[in-house]
């Protein structure tokens, strides 16, 4: 009879410790931050984002003459023909208002693209450790907040490693 009890918590106790988790963290955004690559991107964006920003400055300069002209009109000239100015001069605002909005989008979207491919090589790296050390999640700890955080769990040097980036020493003061 006791050999059958101890049988049983034997077994027990191995379905439990096969039954664990093993939680990881890493800082994405840190390493993200690090690889050489972004440096390259940054500038492909900054470059994007000056092309964008000269056809609206075009348009910007284009709303100044028209404010100024009007500002400069005969205050003896018609109310209807003021009214015509007025309405050129707000569907002007309008049409730059809208070329702002589009050119954030469009810089949002080349970021995400030009982005992507950095993200999913450090994906790559972390699915390898993760597998490698029997982790079964692995949480960012990019903009979360947790309330405790085991360091030894946490994997940003393996990945940075592996992709060959070094954490530079923390400034003296």
């Amino acid at each position: 009879m006791k050999s059958r009890l101890l049988f049983i918590a034997f077994c027990l106790i191995g379905i439990v410790a096969n039954g664990q988790t093993k939680v990881g963290t890493i800082n994405s955004e840190f390493i993200i931050g690090m690889m050489p690559e972004t440096k390259k991107v940054i500038a492909k964006l900054n470059d994007y984002a000056a092309r964008l920003d000269s056809s609206y400055q075009v348009k910007l300069t284009e709303y100044n003459e028209k404010v100024a002209a009007f500002q400069k009109l005969d205050p003896s000239l018609s109310d209807d023909f003021k009214k015509i100015k007025i309405d050129e001069i707000t569907e002007m605002e309008q049409e730059i208002q809208k070329s702002q909005q589009n050119g954030n989008s469009l810089i949002n979207l080349k970021k995400d693209e030009l982005m992507t491919p950095l993200y999913k090589i450090l994906s790559d790296v972390i699915t390898e450790i993760a597998k490698s050390e029997n982790y079964t999640q692995i949480l960012t700890t990019s903009g979360n907040e947790f309330a405790f955080i085991d360091n030894n769990f946490d994997i940003t040097e393996k990945v940075m490693a592996k992709l060959g980036i070094k954490i530079s020493p923390p400034a003296k003061e």
